[in-house]
């Protein structure tokens, strides 16, 4: 039944070898994944993406950012020039992926959130969503949040591969962003991230595989794919006590309204 419902893969990173992304994306076409987000955050990742998001227009939304591992090595204006010549020859569908992360990258802290707040206020002047990565950063995360300036205040955007916990959750609803789980819902030690799980609404919740990395179970100790991305949305619909195919069309839909 899982494979005559569209899923949709919110946040894949692809490289560039065509055969293998070839090889990846005829494996999610088989496993009911129709629809995907290609997400840079290097301009190797970024390359990745574009290459992907050419050969599939139809199933695959583009992305492309700097994320905090960059921020060591780029000003923060020369990635924001970077994606505006990227932006003038491709169609991008969001920015990033972008965000804080202190648990690796603690000793860059300023610049990351000086990035950050770079591509949240491209983001909203192309009028697209932001995809944000945060870890360790929530008190960060939230502040640069609210002192970027958004059109309306009200920000059109998703946190991915969310691992913490129900009241930063809260925060991140209140505004007005939606999260997205990965894999990491699945594994045995992620009690408090599934608390979270339960929390989000339908309307702000999303599925991911954030591939390569983080395979679910039962597909651990394998490289992720966005084939995977079905055992998240079954790992949630047993945690929320919905059906399968519940949760595949809400995050299909809730997908659909952010990227297209």
């Amino acid at each position: 039944m899982i494979n005559e419902i569209s899923l949709y893969d919110t946040h894949a990173h692809f490289n560039l070898n065509p055969g293998e992304s070839a090889a990846v994306m005829l494996r999610a076409f088989e496993s009911g994944v129709n629809h995907l987000v290609a997400v840079g955050g290097s301009q190797d990742l970024n390359a990745g993406a574009i290459a992907v998001a050419e050969v599939y227009p139809d199933n695959v939304k583009l992305a492309l950012g700097f994320d905090r591992s960059q921020a060591k090595d780029f000003d923060s204006a020369v990635c924001i020039e970077i994606l505006r010549k990227l932006n003038r020859n491709t169609t991008l569908d969001a920015v990033g992926e972008t965000g804080l992360d202190f648990h690796y990258e603690a000793d860059s802290a300023d610049a990351q959130c000086r990035l950050f707040a770079a591509q949240l206020g491209l983001a909203d002047e192309w009028g697209k969503p932001i995809i944000i990565h945060t870890r360790e950063a929530n008190e960060a995360t939230l502040r640069v949040l609210d002192e970027t300036p958004c059109s309306g205040n009200r920000r059109r955007g998703v946190v991915h591969c969310f691992t913490g916990t129900r009241s930063f959750a809260k925060e991140l609803l209140d505004r007005n962003l939606a999260i997205s789980f990965s894999g990491i819902v699945t594994f045995k030690n992620a009690d408090m991230l599934r608390e979270s799980a339960l929390f989000v609404p339908d309307d702000r919740l999303m599925i991911e595989t954030d591939s390569p990395f983080l395979a679910p179970v039962p597909m651990r100790g394998n490289r992720n794919e966005p084939a995977f991305v079905k055992y998240v949305a079954e790992s949630l619909a047993k945690l929320r006590g919905d059906s399968v195919e519940h949760i595949i069309e809400v995050t299909f839909r809730n997908a659909q309204a952010m990227f297209g």
